[in-house]
């Protein structure tokens, strides 16, 4: 059984989705944020930058955190998404949301959805750079159905959540012709929606 320390967040999301998709047993260990569980030294053990998710395998006892590394693990343990015929493709996008993607999404929710008015150019610089990710995503979404091809892959699941809180941007998604038709797709998928109820059996993925 996999046991899943998270968060109700966008990396939180990627990890219930992918074991929905693959079909495991897994149990939810919430970590709560705002009560800092994710300083407490036994936390730390299992992820040392204080940072969900992390999961536990217990047919192992292997514990994996940073949510690309996780999905790669499971990936790789359930055979499903992660095409070795199209690895080097799958990791590219795998970790352009993680480097650049996620985090760069990321700031855009700190200034222009929780702070407001407090930094000019903190809310101008990243909302060029979100609204720059919809375009690049939209135009690699022209090319192929999904971001490594014309499966799906680790690198959907990874992605999708961050743009599940499109209407925190402010950009328009229903402007990003072939990124709308991606991300309506994918929210449609019985385990994308069991994956983002995961802490709140009531929620449904915005639809653009």
């Amino acid at each position: 059984m996999i046991e899943l320390f998270t968060a109700d967040t966008p990396n939180g999301k990627k990890i219930s989705i992918m074991l929905e998709e693959i079909g495991y047993d897994y149990k939810v260990t919430k970590v709560d944020l705002n009560d800092r569980d994710q300083f407490k030294p036994e936390f730390i053990k299992i992820s040392p930058f204080s940072k969900i998710p992390v999961i536990t395998d217990h047919d192992n006892n292997e514990s994996i955190f940073e949510s690309g590394a996780i999905l790669m693990y499971l990936g790789e343990k359930s055979g499903m998404f992660y095409d070795h015929s199209n690895k080097l493709k799958i990791n590219q996008w795998l970790m352009a949301q993680m480097g650049t993607i996620g985090p760069m999404i990321g700031q855009h929710h700190q200034f222009h959805h929780y702070n407001p008015g407090k930094s000019e150019f903190g809310e101008e610089r990243y909302f060029k750079i979100t609204k720059r990710i919809y375009q690049e995503l939209d135009n690699r979404l022209k090319e192929s159905q999904y971001l490594a091809g014309e499966k799906y892959t680790i690198a959907d699941i990874a992605t999708w959540p961050w743009i599940a809180r499109h209407e925190w941007h402010d950009i328009g998604l229903r402007n990003f012709k072939n990124l709308s038709i991606w991300y309506s797709n994918i929210s449609h998928r019985e385990a994308v929606i069991k994956g983002y109820q995961f802490m709140n059996k009531k929620d449904l993925p915005p639809q653009p």
